[in-house]
């Protein structure tokens, strides 16, 4: 009896630690194949594990059980030096994978030395699997006045890189929509610009396309109060529009507050679909074809 009473008042906020490091069941697969085009394969798997259970090659495990459902490209993504380095270096080992690289936004006001900093992700640009520049960008909900000149200054010095070596901009806009645009007007945007976990509502949607830009969205478009982002995603076109993770972060409903990875993609797809009225197929190839555009051939 004490044991059903709590769990019938197992508040909400329990039931999520409880459940921490459990991973949602597998999806029903897609028929036609799509990448997660922003994962952290690095953090996933030191923080949460891997779906199914400890493997030998926690990596190589993470991949098989994303394409079992049809999730057959990743894009994993650097946020510091080290990161950046063990992407690179993870995108060469596997065909399934391509890396990003970059400081975050929040990363560059606490580097002591941010030139330094920046010349290491540089060199790490030009590796061949290394297909874009990112994430960077601003956010002002974690970094106060304070570390924004430094944020700044490495969004602007990795715009250069992108240029440089042809590499997609894969950018983290956290409360800094107008910001953004105006330091990508001040630079000259890339040929390529991804906004990664898009997070505007459908007028700023509207902008980023108009500017030929590619909206990424994750599983936060699922969540109930996220109205404005289904509205982005209902104004942006297909051939604009791409998918991601974020894992481990922002699982998609209805399993928010578990551990994400790419196999739960699927899920974001399918609401994305009902969600803009599209047949599933067509916005699977849509989103494929718009991911090899973006960051090239696996």
């Amino acid at each position: 009896m004490l044991a059903a009473m709590s769990e019938q008042t197992e508040t909400r906020k329990q039931r999520a630690a409880r459940r921490a490091g459990e991973f949602p069941p597998a999806p029903e697969a897609l028929a036609v194949p799509v990448l997660d085009s922003h994962t952290h394969l690095d953090i996933t798997v030191s923080e949460a594990g891997v779906p199914g259970g400890p493997a030998d090659d926690p990596v190589a495990a993470a991949i098989a059980v994303a394409a079992g459902v049809g999730v057959d490209r990743l894009v994993q993504v650097g946020v510091d030096v080290e990161s950046s380095r063990w992407s690179a270096d993870v995108a060469e080992r596997y065909g399934a994978v391509l890396a990003t690289v970059a400081l975050h936004p929040n990363e560059a006001p606490r580097l002591a030395d941010l030139d330094e900093a920046l010349r290491e992700i540089e060199a790490l640009a030009g590796r061949s699997r290394v297909r874009g520049i990112g994430e960077t960008g601003m956010d002002f909900f974690r970094t106060g006045d304070e570390g924004r000149a430094a944020q700044e200054e490495s969004f602007r010095a990795h715009i250069a890189i992108a240029k440089r070596y042809g590499k997609a901009l894969v950018i983290h806009d956290r409360d800094a929509h107008a910001d953004v645009l105006r330091i990508l007007d001040d630079e000259g945007a890339p040929d390529t610009v991804v906004l990664h976990c898009f997070s505007g509502d459908a007028d700023f949607a509207r902008e980023c396309v108009r500017r030929g830009y590619l909206l990424s969205f994750a599983g936060t478009v699922t969540f109930g109060s996220a109205t404005a982002l289904r509205e982005a995603a209902a104004v942006t076109p297909p051939g604009q529009l791409l998918v991601e993770t974020d894992a481990p972060y922002l699982t998609p409903m209805p399993h928010r507050g578990r551990p994400n990875a790419s196999y739960l993609i699927p899920l974001t797809v399918r609401f994305l679909a009902d969600t803009t009225g599209t047949d599933l197929d067509e916005l699977c190839a849509a989103i494929s074809a718009t991911g090899e555009r973006a960051f090239g051939p696996w």
